[in-house]
């Protein structure tokens, strides 16, 4: 079964004392099996973001051991920032990350707050999908009055906490209150611009964000609010759902910015908010200079930003992951006001299995650990990179084809071949070290004791499931390597025509690809005592080469024709 991985997002209050700053996200370190992923400062806001991960029990130990490092270390009465807080460790929402629901995360919120308010004596409340009532889902709701109306807001019975003391004693004084909550990915998200404003900043937050702005009479900054039937005041919506956003000065930077929480990525993206804010930057007379990345972000959404840059600029979607990410960074200005480490701030790099992998290896130190003693690297491994240069030069004609002038009007034509192309080659490379480690497998099945029956048994058992994902592995390398010929047909019959030999090469190393890996399959086939199984694999390897065959010949006819 898959692990289940929950993200907590702590935010401290304090952005300025890095010795402080350290001890309290370290802290989280002293649990096994949670990662520290990220500490993110902010001196003007005077306040931290730190994120980590891990499975659900120890992700919970180790927030509650930074809170409580938080609370011995920074005293409340004495803070400024120019963030909205009430607490030492003001936020500490769970984030679900992998098999694991919302609901299931707001169990976890629930026990560390218990846990929180009978150990520390740290009062707070349950916000977004960890809330027990319908006003305190909104964390501005929870934390409104702010530390400085903590002691009033403690004593009311409308906003008794969920957990920990009701009154404002000493240690209450010093450590302030807390909100715990489970609640979807958010991005903390500020858009810079070039002006000192925060009233222009505002107007544009207003412009933005889900909940818009008050309507009023006349004048829209001055005039009357206007109430509605129960005196409440008529909101005029925003463009975009899902998010929160607030104008404010930065005096680190010098500018005015507008900070944004998109609380929900799947309906407003980081782009999106992006974009509109410079549409209507620009109807107001400003300019976005760039943004700025608050804690980390999913890969998917830097790829998304990338996708869309790409689209406006009718250009090809079926470039290397690494160039989507550049035109994210550069498109959005993430790099404006201090440099931007993709590796840093993207969460699946940063969870990345460190292990030595072949396709990190440069090209000559790959054919030097292929030439060497061991008998990994194999011809399974190679079958798998020959097959990915195929489709690479394959993807590289459709790239070309994209871009070339007079064609404007097919580049989307040639973006999905090239995309195409692109999944292909990702798979493939995969397989390059997929198909390593699928022998390794065999090998640590013989190394297994046998000295019992039992120990004889399991070793047999271990043996023969490694050599069915051995054969499995290169037939997976034969279907990939077969299939990415239609990229290199497509090229061939309607691409660049000046490129018509590097269609030509990438079909010659797709079929050499295919022939490669079945003489895999039918090696490691050999050694499977479950006939029934390995027959049926043998047949289906035979199939894919005879139509590799066929294909390969098809496409080198109109090579040779064309040229």
């Amino acid at each position: 079964m898959n692990k289940q991985l929950i993200e907590c997002v702590p935010n401290i209050s304090e952005g300025r004392d890095s010795n402080k700053i350290n001890s309290i996200a370290k802290v989280v370190e002293t649990v096994e099996g949670v990662k520290l992923l990220d500490i993110d400062p902010g001196k003007a806001t005077n306040r931290t973001v730190i994120t980590f991960v891990g499975e659900p029990e120890n992700v919970i130990e180790a927030a509650f051991r930074l809170i409580k490092k938080a609370s011995e270390l920074i005293d409340m009465s004495k803070h400024n920032g120019e963030h909205p807080r009430f607490g030492a460790t003001d936020v500490c929402p769970l984030v679900p990350i992998a098999n694991i629901t919302l609901d299931e995360a707001a169990v976890y919120a629930h026990k560390l707050g218990e846990r929180v308010g009978k150990e520390l004596g740290i009062p707070g409340y349950f916000y977004e999908n960890a809330a027990k009532e319908e006003k305190r889902k909104n964390l501005a709701n929870c934390r409104s009055g702010e530390y400085e109306g903590l002691k009033e807001k403690l004593s009311s019975t409308e906003w008794k906490p969920d957990f920990g003391p009701s009154e404002f004693n000493n240690s209450v004084s010093k450590t302030g209150a807390t909100a715990i909550s489970a609640r979807d990915f958010l991005i903390a998200y500020n858009v810079n611009l070039n002006t000192t404003s925060t009233r222009r900043a505002n107007a544009i937050a207003f412009d933005i964000r889900e909940a818009g702005r008050v309507k009023r009479e006349g004048n829209p900054a001055t005039g009357k609010k206007v109430l509605d039937k129960n005196g409440e005041p008529v909101r005029i919506p925003g463009k975009l759902k899902a998010v929160k956003g607030i104008g404010w000065y930065i005096d680190e930077y010098g500018i005015a910015q507008i900070s944004y929480n998109l609380t929900n990525i799947s309906i407003t993206s980081m782009h999106e908010a992006f974009y509109e804010t410079v549409l209507s930057a620009t109807k107001r007379g400003l300019r976005v200079t760039g943004s700025e990345l608050i804690g980390l972000i999913p890969l998917q959404a830097m790829l998304d930003a990338g996708d869309f840059f790409l689209r406006k600029q009718e250009r090809s979607l079926g470039i290397s992951e690494e160039e989507k990410i550049k035109i994210a960074v550069k498109s959005l200005g993430l790099d404006d006001l201090k440099p931007f480490n993709p590796k840093e701030k993207i969460i699946e790099y940063l969870l990345e299995d460190n292990t030595k992998k072949l396709v990190d290896l440069t090209v000559k130190d790959f054919a030097e650990e292929t030439a060497g003693e061991s008998m990994a690297p194999g011809g399974g491994s190679i079958s798998a990179y020959v097959g990915t240069l195929g489709v690479s030069l394959g993807t590289m004609v459709a790239n070309l084809s994209a871009h070339k002038a007079g064609w404007d009007d097919k580049w989307e034509f040639y973006s999905k071949w090239a995309e195409k192309g692109q999944a292909y080659k990702n798979e493939l490379l995969f397989l390059v070290d997929e198909d390593t480690n699928a022998f390794n497998k065999i090998i640590d099945g013989f190394r297994l004791p046998k000295g019992t029956a039992e120990e004889k048994e399991a070793r047999t058992k271990a043996i023969q499931n490694a050599t069915k994902y051995a054969t499995e592995i290169p037939l997976q390398v034969m279907e990939t390597a077969y299939n990415s010929m239609e990229v290199m047909e497509a090229m061939l019959n309607e691409g660049l025509q000046t490129s018509l030999s590097d269609a030509g090469v990438g079909a010659l190393c797709a079929r050499t690809a295919v022939i490669g890996a079945y003489y895999n399959v039918r090696i490691n086939a050999k050694d499977i005592k479950d006939k029934v199984f390995a027959e049926e694999i043998l047949a289906k390897a035979a199939a894919i080469y005879k139509n590799t065959v066929k294909k390969e010949q098809e496409l080198i006819a109109i090579v040779d024709a064309k040229i």
